[in-house]
């Protein structure tokens, strides 16, 4: 509500059809101006789904301590075996995935 009458008024506001959002909207005069719908509002609530994502996965862990020990690790072996694979052909895939795998299982023995 302070960043509306800070920022000024736009030309629609989506929200979900909770009460107290209609209650908000009167207040501040934008009651027209409300875009209320089933999926009205699911690109605002998709754009953190990458945030929550790593929120979620960050759940899993009671100390920073371990948390930061696991991505320190993981970071290595994702950065190592991760080939991007949408970026080239399947031969020259093929042929660094088994590179890749090959040093890998070598740095594990």
């Amino acid at each position: 509500m302070k960043g509306l009458k800070r920022q000024g008024s736009t030309a629609e506001i989506t929200t979900n059809g909770l009460r107290s959002y209609k209650a908000a909207m009167k207040e501040l005069g934008n009651t027209e101006k409300q875009g209320i719908g089933r999926w009205a509002n699911n690109q605002v609530e998709n754009s953190h789904l990458p945030f929550r994502r790593l929120e979620r996965a960050m759940l899993w862990f009671r100390q920073m301590k371990s948390l930061q020990k696991f991505v320190s690790v993981y970071a290595n072996v994702h950065n190592h075996l991760n080939l991007k694979r949408h970026l080239i052909d399947r031969q020259s895939y093929k042929t660094r995935r088994s590179a890749a795998l090959a040093e890998w299982k070598s740095l594990m023995a």
